[in-house]
């Protein structure tokens, strides 16, 4: 029976595949017919029935019957019928059609067309023209499932006429009527969407509702603008009882490169008479021989600008060009940076801190030098201030040179121990203008030596857990000869497990650690079949003499330091604790900070705690005391909630407060939003802004969540 099944098969595809393929012999190869039967029904006429599937380049048909006639050449088709492309692009389904052999030209009844399996357009009549328009007549065209429970969808879009253009990718409807829940909400004679599988074309995109306590109620309405396959611009008018903005985005993309520019220009009355404005941009570029030059730009009107229009809590701005390579052995870095501050606190004294900056830096990494290996690197950078008032360095501009060279060996003596033996100088050269405290010119040497020992041990346990513990212990010693130079890039210290046996843990080059000192610490692993890890680390450090180069609550000042705790633990990239704290030996908490993060198929948080005392030395006159929480609920399917705050546990009150939910299933998506800032200052009020948004899914490459459950 199988034999007889495929002899027949193959030759109804023999008998049918050059009539078929007659029209477009020089184009392509011929199509395929297969089904249960075949049989001449009279001069030229060819009818195939049951199980009937034709093929023809990326077009595939099914249908009960199949008639041919050589003299019209055209097919007679009866239903069901099912025609789809190969991609999965478009489906359509007809109770009958007549179209050409290689069905790009017809009629079909009773039509519906499903586009990339979101866009459904139900059609009395749907007609076929070139294999590239699709024109369908008294239409209704959703995203929305429809069934016996709900027949009615929750959107519709009704017209007498739709054109779909395959290569366009476009939806042209004419007399379009738009409804919610069958009841009618606006109409237009001409209305054109791009279907679901374009992701960029010109047009509107969805609006969204806001209210503010600074703004007003306002309406962001979006219009997007295809500048070509690899440019766009966004343009967002933005309209309030309070404001008139027109926000701007621009994205291009180059062979080696990439810019976007991100912008708004205002006219309000929060302050009447003053264009506001800002502008924030980015972009990376190749430049040959392995070379990248980037750029930021970060720029604003006025201080509050960004606060009162909740674009960012940006504090500080900066703009920078730097062009830089990196290669196995080599670093090569040279920029400018701009600095601007928005801080309240900071403004009235602005031209005393520093606005530029230039700097370069190239390193080179080497091996075999007395059997270990290192780098050498050379360092320059310029800063500047707008004042030019000598007194206390209030205008001081300054350069500096630095020659940098470090060597490190590694052994591993007897008895399992690993020995590592470093050596390190520094050569730096100064020059500073405008501060009455400094010579012009000033050079010091910082050479710096350190030996470390490493006695790791590892055992597996009786239920398959690996665990290491490490005790650590290094002696050290530097000493800066020459002369002094205003502190600029170290002024604050972080102790943490990643520089305990550190040579210098000072992060710039304008200070360097002093005098001999000696640290102990010890780590302890364990990681459990499952993908569980936990950590622990401790330690501490020991200077000979209180040389005062830190402040009390870095955690390293006096003759020895706090104890430095840290744990972790993780499983996989699900779950994640980790902590960190500095105690004194009176039990002082000084420092301490604590982050958490989970998430599954339903539930994502991030949450984090923060502890540092107060200490005028880095410049805070009361303690940090701050929980933050992020977080996202899948609540189902299509409903899911998100929430984030920032709590001054110090003040007992919040600074910032967010919320959010959205709705998505196939056809639509709804959120909505709350946001409330509470802190204030001469240039930053308290605001809350509400945000509402609907969008259609369907159009734009836009798809939805999993279907809403509906019973047929």
């Amino acid at each position: 029976m199988a034999l007889r099944l495929r002899s027949l098969l193959a030759t109804l595809s023999l008998c049918v595949a050059l009539p078929l393929a007659a029209p477009a012999l020089s184009q392509s190869a011929p199509a395929t017919l297969v089904a249960d039967s075949m049989r001449a029904t009279g001069p030229g006429r060819i009818e195939a029935s049951g199980n009937v599937v034709v093929l023809y380049q990326n077009m595939r048909l099914s249908a009960a019957r199949v008639s041919y006639d050589r003299a019209t050449d055209r097919l007679e088709i009866e239903g069901p019928i099912t025609l789809t492309q190969a991609d999965g692009s478009m489906i359509v389904l007809a109770d009958s059609a007549e179209l050409s052999t290689d069905m790009a030209d017809g009629i079909m009844q009773s039509a519906r067309v499903v586009l990339d399996q979101q866009l459904q357009i139900a059609a009395a009549e749907l007609n076929r023209v070139g294999g590239r328009y699709t024109q369908a007549s008294k239409v209704i065209a959703s995203s929305c499932e429809v069934c016996l429970a709900r027949p009615t969808p929750l959107w519709e879009i009704r017209a007498r006429e739709v054109v779909h253009d395959a290569v366009e990718r476009q939806l042209y409807f004419t007399n379009a009527q738009f409804r919610v829940m069958g009841v009618p909400i606006f109409w237009l004679p001409r209305l054109r969407l791009p279907d679901p599988t374009l992701d960029r074309a010109t047009g509107f995109l969805a609006p969204r509702l806001s209210t503010s306590t600074r703004l007003g109620k306002g309406l962001r309405t979006p219009y997007f603008i295809r500048l070509g396959d690899h440019a766009d611009l966004t343009v967002t008018p933005f309209l309030t009882s309070k404001t008139n903005t027109v926000e701007l985005r621009y994205r291009q993309a180059f062979t080696k490169g990439r810019i976007t520019l991100n912008g708004a220009i205002s006219d309000d009355e929060l302050l009447p008479g003053q264009t506001r404005w800002y502008l924030f941009g980015s972009g990376q570029f190749e430049v040959g021989r392995d070379f990248q030059l980037e750029f930021g730009i970060e720029q604003v009107s006025d201080a509050s600008y960004l606060t009162d229009y909740n674009y960012t809590d940006a504090d500080r701005l900066e703009s920078h060009l730097t062009l830089s390579r990196t290669r196995r052995d080599e670093f090569i870095l040279a920029g400018l940076t701009q600095y601007e501050t928005l801080r309240a606190d900071e403004i009235a004294n602005s031209g005393e801190l520093p606005f530029g900056q230039a700097e370069f830096l190239y390193e080179r990494r080497f091996d075999g030098a007395l059997g270990g290996g290192g780098f050498w690197q050379v360092f320059g950078d310029s800063y500047w201030r707008e004042s030019d008032n000598p007194v206390g360095g209030a205008g001081r501009d300054g350069a500096r040179l630095s020659l940098v060279g470090e060597w490190r060996r590694d052994w591993v003596l007897s008895g399992g121990i690993e020995a590592e033996l470093r050596g390190r100088l520094d050569a730096d050269s100064y020059w500073i203008w405008q501060d009455d405290s400094f010579d012009t010119n000033n050079t010091h040497v910082t050479p710096a030596a350190g030996l470390t020992l490493r006695y790791p041990m590892s055992r597996t346990t009786g239920s398959g857990a690996l665990e290491v513990l490490e005790p650590v212990a290094q002696l050290a010693w530097s000493d800066r000869v020459g002369a002094g130079v205003p502190n600029e890039d170290s002024t604050l210290v972080e102790f943490d497990e990643t520089n305990l046996f550190a040579l210098d843990r000072f992060p710039g080059q304008d200070a360097h650690e002093r005098g001999t000192r000696a640290a102990l610490g010890v780590t302890w692993t364990r990681f459990l079949p499952g993908d569980w890890t936990y950590a622990l680390a401790a330690g501490r450090v020991w200077h000979q003499r209180d040389l005062g180069q830190f402040s009390t609550v870095s955690g390293l000042s006096g003759n020895t330091s706090d104890w430095l705790v840290a744990g972790q633990v993780q499983l996989a990239d699900r779950f994640a604790l980790q902590a960190r704290t500095l105690l004194g030996d009176d039990s002082k908490l000084n420092k301490s900070e604590v982050l958490a993060m989970f998430q599954n198929d339903r539930v994502a948080f991030a949450t984090g705690h923060i502890w540092v005392a107060a200490d005028l030395a880095e410049d805070r006159d009361a303690p940090v005391n701050e929980w933050s929480w992020d977080s996202t609920f899948q609540i189902n399917d299509n409903w899911q909630a998100s929430a984030d705050w920032r709590y001054d546990l110090g003040l007992d009150n919040l600074t910032k407060a967010g919320f959010g939910l959205e709705y998505s299933n196939e056809c639509v998506t709804i959120d909505l939003s709350l946001s409330r800032r509470f802190t204030s200052s001469t240039s930053v009020k308290p605001t809350t802004n509400i945000g509402f948004g609907v969008s259609l899914n369907g159009f734009g490459g836009r798809r939805g969540t999993q279907r809403s459950t509906c019973v047929r």
